[in-house]
């Protein structure tokens, strides 16, 4: 008997992975193991998009809200989290889901790390100093002229991976990007099916904008504000798309809300278009909202596929 058939669902922030994966959870038996790098820290919950209560009690959510804000996770970490919760899932009986916008930690799950050098806390505390010398962006440019193709995905406010990324090429002289399709995602831990929801660019657009909005409008600002207090600024979360927008707000005065919300839109677009890179050449089904009943009709036909 083959192994079961893992179902994915990917693609850009504010597209409706969510909604798509409780609608599969609701026709296949499935249970949500969320693939979100923010969403796993608690607190952080007016800019991350966590399910809302309603999806919550349609279908389990799993890898939320684990850990305390000045924790650290990295992708084998949440690969090794996400396959004991997926076999737990399946030794109830139900389908595992996995669900987010987080692509190299699901790259993590179903393919596998590439076995890159070891650290170099010389070459980090370089990287650090520059940082803290001429800001983020100084080394994000670094990564530019040596490695354009892994600056292109890497958000230049997330000093973790592009100092890891400047790392591996200064220790081994190989760049993070050939160093990964050399050596790295070559064995399929997981036969996998990976599912988007299909946008066009102007309606997804209109759909960062509108959440947030909502965010905002949800306390966003006086979230942060209660994290600061609680000690948590330099949490590393804090750094993501929307949370570093409204940090800077909130340390310069007055605020000006309609700003604050351009900003946190560009920079949103900004990672939209970075995450579709990533998967501008994986077997993507994107699923138009028009044809979801077809859709589950046909999931709900090939049930056998997922169940383990």
């Amino acid at each position: 008997m083959s192994a079961p058939k893992l179902l994915v669902i990917v693609g850009p922030t504010a597209s409706g992975k969510t909604d798509l994966a409780v609608q599969c959870c609701e026709a296949i038996g499935g249970e949500i193991i969320t693939a979100d790098s923010v969403q796993v820290y608690r607190y952080f919950d007016c800019g991350t998009g966590k399910p809302t209560n309603d999806e919550r009690q349609r279908a389990v959510h799993h890898l939320i809200d684990v850990l305390e804000p000045l924790e650290a996770m990295d992708a084998a970490d949440w690969a090794l989290r996400a396959e004991s919760t997926l076999g737990e899932i399946r030794g109830r009986g139900h389908v595992p889901i996995v669900c987010g916008g987080t692509f190299l930690w699901v790259r993590a799950l179903i393919l596998g790390l590439a076995p890159a050098p070891g650290a170099s806390p010389e070459i980090r505390l370089r990287h650090r100093a520059l940082v803290e010398a001429e800001g983020r962006a100084a080394l994000h440019a670094e990564l530019g002229r040596r490695d354009p193709s892994s600056a292109q995905r890497l958000n230049p406010n997330d000093f973790v991976r592009v100092s890891r990324a400047l790392e591996v090429l200064e220790i081994t002289g190989i760049t993070m990007s050939q160093w990964q399709a050399e050596h790295g995602f070559r064995t399929k831990k997981h036969d996998h099916e990976l599912l988007g929801v299909h946008r066009e660019r102007s309606e997804l657009d209109e759909r960062i904008a509108l959440r947030a909005s909502h965010m905002l409008d949800a306390g966003w600002l006086d979230e942060v504000r209660e994290l600061q207090s609680r000690g948590y600024a330099g949490a590393r979360a804090m750094g993501s798309v929307g949370y570093r927008q409204v940090t800077e707000a909130l340390n310069s005065s007055p605020i000006d809300r309609e700003v604050l919300q351009d900003s946190i839109v560009r920079a949103t677009r900004i990672f939209a278009r970075r995450q579709r890179t990533w998967l501008r050449d994986e077997p993507v089904r994107w699923v138009r909202l028009d044809d979801y009943a077809t859709f589950l009709r046909e999931l709900k036909a090939r049930e056998s596929e997922f169940v383990g």
